[in-house]
């Protein structure tokens, strides 16, 4: 019998994609959001707040399973704890969680803040499972957007990326919310590495426009883990079936 899921960011980039992956396979699901919003397609909307803690506890209240994809650009060690407190004596059985490749080496605030969220999720006393994954597509999309804006194209040595499609993302996540706690499991990237400029470059070819290229050099301790390949996947990860160059023509031809 498939479990009740709540599911927290079950509206954003990544949620959108797994909710109907998990309507499909039987779940009933919860999904918690700020704002809330009238049930539909048949999953309960909740209203909740994983920064102040406001709601989350009664969103928690009767799943069996919660999936933490929330997320921002700050606070997700807060969001974290907030709901691993409210999981405490709730009867949820299984706490996956969605990561970052280089959460643990990457010496940069968002990762540390990944990191110390991870490590909320392993100290919550509940079965849990956490996916690392590399930059989604679309965030690279809207990088490589920002570059090509520039007069000058520039291009930071030895940055290398490795995009995954989110759809990829959400299969993978929606088999491990229904399977059973394992832990941390191998990391989750795109079909190959790019460096930045070659991203940015395809950008450019695709939109029939070029850029003077300026080498630049990212500084200190990131800078040296970034050259490293500490943000690329280890040995043994899986691998996403959609290429960053599908993905591109795909939404150029979206936005004309």
């Amino acid at each position: 019998m498939a479990p009740s899921i709540l599911i927290t960011g079950g509206t954003g980039t990544l949620g959108r994609r797994v909710t109907p992956l998990l309507r499909a396979a039987g779940c009933e699901l919860r999904v918690l959001s700020r704002t809330g919003r009238a049930p539909g397609d048949g999953i309960e909307y909740v209203t909740g707040d994983l920064a102040r803690g406001d709601g989350v506890a009664a969103a928690v209240d009767g799943a069996e399973t919660v999936l933490h994809l929330a997320g921002g650009p700050k606070g997700d060690d807060v969001a974290a704890r907030t709901l691993v407190r409210a999981l405490r004596g709730s009867g949820v059985r299984h706490l996956v969680y969605i990561s970052v490749i280089g959460a643990d080496r990457v010496p940069v605030a968002w990762f540390r803040r990944k990191l110390a969220a991870e490590q909320e999720v392993a100290g919550s006393g509940v079965p849990w499972t956490t996916l690392r994954a590399a930059q989604f597509h679309t965030l690279t999309f809207s990088a490589v957007r920002k570059m090509a804006g520039m007069p000058v194209l520039p291009v930071p040595g030895g940055l290398r990326f490795e995009p995954v499609d989110a759809g990829d993302v959400a299969r993978r996540l929606a088999d491990l919310a229904l399977a059973a706690p394992a832990g941390l499991v191998p990391d989750l990237a795109g079909p190959r590495v790019y460096g930045l400029g070659e991203l940015a470059e395809g950008y450019l070819a695709a939109r029939g426009r070029r850029r003077m290229r300026l080498p630049v050099r990212i500084p200190g301790k990131a800078g040296r883990a970034y050259r490293a390949g500490d943000n690329l996947a280890r040995p043994g990860a899986d691998r996403g079936e959609r290429t960053w160059e599908e993905y591109l023509a795909e939404r150029l031809s979206q936005d004309g």
